[in-house]
């Protein structure tokens, strides 16, 4: 069958001083039976090109939006903000999700999803919610932390089940919901996880790292391969 084409979005130079990603997204992708395809935040010009070869999309993780995007003052806590990925991913998301193309939003992944729909995000969690549930711990360490998810989820099908023990690193999360999306998966403290978006079956966004255990853990690893399934149909059209 044929591999499909999944776009994987990466850093820009003002996060890395490079166009480049940690290779586990990469690898994720690879051991799910996708052929990657790096998209660099060059400018929008490309999206349309890139949405008519890949046969699906993964929105990985990285530095803040810039609050200004969802109509927020600025934070002191907000760091590494790219205004050129800001503005090339937001153009994918809305046309990826025009086009109902399958996708794995991942941390900020989820926060480009919710923003380009009109949602806002939590600028800096511990100021919300504490720090019961560790999302990150100070100043930018990984932690784990069990999260619950909807028994009809697409999320917990593809993984496989209800409850997980997730990877980490995020000190921003959705608040104000965007247009059409529901939450399917929650942290102890009750912040949102996950979301589906009305009328897109095939769309997976968790707030979490998966590709950060998914070489160990098969339920992490189930979101890529499920990413995988969902544009094998697209890629045997291609």
């Amino acid at each position: 069958m044929h591999q499909p084409l999944i776009g994987i979005t990466t850093y820009g130079v003002a996060h890395s001083d490079g166009f480049n990603i940690p290779a586990v997204y990469v690898m994720a992708v690879v051991r799910a039976g996708g052929l990657p395809l790096l998209l660099p935040p060059v400018s929008v010009d490309p999206v349309d090109a890139w949405l008519n070869r890949v046969q699906g999309l993964v929105l990985t993780g990285g530095g803040d939006m810039d609050p200004a995007r969802y109509g927020a003052p600025p934070h002191a806590a907000v760091y590494n903000v790219d205004a050129a990925r800001d503005e090339c991913e937001l153009a994918l998301t809305v046309e990826a999700i025009r086009r109902r193309l399958p996708m794995l939003a991942i941390c900020r992944g989820i926060q480009v999803v919710n923003v380009a729909l009109g949602g806002t995000l939590h600028p800096h969690l511990p100021e919300v919610y504490g720090d019961a549930v560790p999302h990150r711990v100070p100043p930018r360490v990984i932690t784990r932390h069990p999260v619950r998810v909807e028994a009809t989820a697409l999320v917990a099908a593809a993984m496989g089940g209800t409850h997980a023990d997730v990877v980490s690193w995020h000190h921003q999360a959705v608040d104000r919901l965007g247009a059409g999306l529901r939450p399917v998966a929650w942290s102890s403290d009750g912040l949102v996880e996950a979301v589906e978006l009305d009328g897109h079956p095939r769309m997976l966004a968790v707030q979490w790292h998966p590709e950060l255990s998914a070489v160990e853990d098969p339920m992490q690893q189930g979101l890529f391969n499920h990413l995988i399934r969902l544009s094998m149909s697209k890629a045997a059209v291609a």
